[in-house]
C-alpha cells in the first residue's frame, strides 16, 4: 500500500517557532524561550478576543462559508464578499490553489529564497518546479526585468511571489507587480502578502483584485496575533474564488477562529499601536546590531536577515541563552538568521546575548 510517488518522497518544510523535542533535550520550557524566529505580532491579540473566544458556541458546526467574518473583512477591505475565501491559515489557501489549478507535471515558477510551503504544495500536486533565484550580491532585491524574461521563457501555469518576501523582507511597489502581471498572459500570479501589514508604505493591491490572473493571499495570524487559531484569506475575482471553494473542505475554519477574526477587525487601534511599537523595536535592533559590527540587511517588513557566518551554530548558542532566532539554512541561506523584533526589554536581552556569544 504505497502512496503516490510525490507523497512518498515528500519532506517536511521547516518553519520558525519552537521545536518542543529540542527544547526538552536542552532542559528548556517553551514559555521560558524568547522567540525571535516567528515574524508575528509579539504583543498578543486585542483584549476583546478573549471575550469573543469564551462566548463562542462550541456544540454546533461552524459556518462553512465563514459568512460573518467574510462580510466584515469585505467591508474592512472595501471589496465584495464574492472576492474572498477564508482559510485555516494562508497555507490552506496555497494548497487549495495547487489542488485546483496545477495538473500533474504543469510548470510552476517560484521566486526564491522564499516560504517553503509553495514548493510543498507544488510537490503534492505533482507540478514541475522552476526556480527564479534572487541574488545575494544584489541584497536580495528582485530584478523584475529578469523575472519577466523567466516567465516568458518557462510559460508557467503559475508564479509564486511573496511580497514583502519571506525571509528577505523586500517589498515590490505597484508598478513592479503590474509589470510582472503583464507577463503572466496565461499564468496565475499568486501574490502572498502575509506580512504586508507590517510594511511602512503599503500600496493597495486589492485594487487589482478583479484581474483574471491574480490571487492575493494574506494572513490574519501575523498582524492580529492569532497564530494559535490559524486564519488567513485569499482575494481574487469571483471565478477564481468559486473554483477554490470546490476543493475547500467543509467547516475548514473553526468557530473560535471565525469569532476572533471578526472581533479583531473592529479594533484597528490595537493593531496600529502594536505596529508602532514593532517599528521602534526593529529600529533598536538594527542600531545595536550595527554597533556590534554586524550588518543587518535592509528590509521593508517586520523582520530582517543577519549574516552570522554559520546560522545553525549561532542559533544553537543563542538557544542556550533561552533565545531563539530563525536559522535560514532551509531557505538556502546557511550564513543567515532571520530576526523579528519583540518588545524592547526582550530585544535588549537579545542584544546582550549576542554580545556574549
Amino acid at each position: 500500500m504505497l502512496p503516490r510517488p510525490e507523497i512518498e518522497n515528500l519532506q517536511n518544510c521547516p518553519h520558525g517557532g519552537p521545536n518542543f523535542a529540542e527544547l526538552e533535550r536542552l532542559g528548556l520550557k517553551p514559555e521560558e524561550v524568547l522567540d525571535f524566529s516567528v515574524s508575528a505580532n509579539p504583543f498578543g491579540p486585542s483584549p476583546e478576543v478573549r471575550e469573543a473566544i469564551t462566548s463562542t458556541v462550541l456544540d454546533r458546526y461552524p459556518d462553512s462559508e465563514s459568512s460573518e467574518l467574510r462580510n466584515a473583512l469585505a467591508t474592512h477591505l472595501s471589496v465584495n464578499p464574492e472576492n474572498l475565501i477564508i482559510g485555516n491559515g494562508s497555507t490552506e489557501i496555497i494548497r487549495l490553489i495547487a489542488s485546483a489549478y496545477f495538473p500533474k507535471d504543469s510548470p510552476v515558477l517560484i521566486v526564491e529564497p522564499t516560504f517553503g510551503e509553495y514548493e510543498i504544495a507544488c510537490r503534492i500536486a505533482g507540478a514541475k518546479i522552476f526556480r527564479h533565484l534572487i541574488q545575494e550580491s544584489d541584497n536580495f532585491k528582485l530584478n523584475t526585468d529578469e523575472l519577466v524574461r523567466s516567465i516568458r521563457s518557462h510559460q508557467p501555469k503559475a508564479v509564486f511571489l511573496c511580497n514583502p518576501n519571506n525571509p528577505t523582507g523586500q517589498y515590490l511597489k505597484r508598478d513592479k507587480i503590474e509589470q510582472i502581471l503583464s507577463a503572466c498572459e496565461d499564468t496565475l500570479l499568486i501574490l502572498d502578502e502575509a506580512y504586508v501589514s507590517f510594511t511602512t508604505e503599503p500600496w493597495n493591491s486589492l485594487e487589482l483584485v478583479d484581474r483574471e490572473n491574480l490571487i492575493i493571499i494574506r494572513s490574519m495570524t501575523k498582524d492580529y496575533a492569532l497564530a494559535g487559531l490559524r486564519l488567513g484569506y485569499g482575494a481574487a475575482n469571483p471565478a477564481i474564488i468559486d473554483t477554490l471553494k470546490k476543493v475547500c473542505s467543509p467547516w475548514n475554519v473553526n468557530a473560535v477562529a471565525q469569532s476572533a477574526g471578526t472581533t479583531v477587525l473592529s479594533n484597528q487601534y490595537h493593531l496600529n499601536r502594536c505596529k508602532d511599537d514593532i517599528l521602534k523595536a526593529k529600529g533598536f535592533l538594527l542600531e545595536k546590531l550595527s554597533a556590534l559590527g554586524l550588518n543587518p540587511l535592509p528590509s521593508d517588513a517586520n523582520f530582517f536577515l543577519l549574516n552570522v557566518g554559520n546560522a545553525a551554530r549561532f542559533r544553537q548558542k543563542l538557544l542556550r541563552h533561552g533565545i531563539m532566532v530563525r536559522d535560514c539554512t532551509s531557505f538556502g541561506l546557511p550564513k543567515y538568521v532571520r530576526i523579528a523584533p519583540r518588545t524592547l526589554p526582550e530585544c535588549e536581552k537579545l542584544i546582550l546575548a549576542i554580545g556574549e556569544i
